[in-house]
């Protein structure tokens, strides 16, 4: 087991998240019939970056993620992170200033 660092310590939701997507990603390689090695191979990385991947270990770049998600195909479902941003689009409404009339001379 790895020693705790603030590097590899997350809050416990984003741990979990990380932990959903790992699993999905193998599920993913499942369904496609690959091996570990395979997805390795074609990821350009080693298989035990794969097995970190699919365990939800939170240092793993985020590049390898892009290249597993390629070598699966999925390399377009990246662009889904943070696409419906509600909070953030309610704050700009908020933000939004009303127009104002110019003054009459």
């Amino acid at each position: 087991m790895s020693k705790s660092t603030i590097a590899n310590t997350l809050p416990r939701r984003a741990e979990q998240n990380l932990q959903i997507v790992g699993e999905q990603i193998r599920l993913a390689r499942l369904r496609r019939d690959l091996s570990i090695a395979q997805v390795a191979e074609r990821a350009s990385c080693s298989e035990l970056t794969i097995m970190r991947v699919e365990r939800g270990t939170p240092t793993v770049a985020i590049g390898i993620y892009l290249r597993i998600l390629f070598a699966l195909g999925l390399d377009e479902s990246i662009r889904l992170i943070a696409k419906d941003d509600e909070t953030g689009r309610t704050l700009q409404d908020l933000d939004l200033k009303h127009r104002q009339r110019a003054s009459k001379k």
